[in-house]
């Protein structure tokens, strides 16, 4: 596993919860988030960084998004 930055389509709520909506990949697809699992301060010991931690559902598959300092990434195979 590593870390890949990617962009990210977003609410942001009056009270600064930032919830992921979609997953824009560089070529332009996009993947909306289905649902998120949990979400939680948390180190990505794979990858690198520190931030809060998304589980996500996206086309039925479990993914992990992080946001550190509003840089998204993902962990994603090698």
């Amino acid at each position: 596993m590593s870390r890949k930055n990617i962009e990210i389509s977003a609410e942001f709520s009056l009270s600064g919860r930032i919830t992921p909506k979609a997953i824009i990949w560089e070529d332009g697809r996009r993947f909306s988030v289905d649902h998120i699992l949990d979400m939680r301060r948390a180190a990505n010991l794979k990858g690198g960084g520190l931030g809060m931690r998304y589980i996500c559902k996206v086309h039925g598959k479990e993914v992990f998004l992080f946001n550190d300092d509003g840089i998204w990434f993902m962990e994603v195979d090698d």
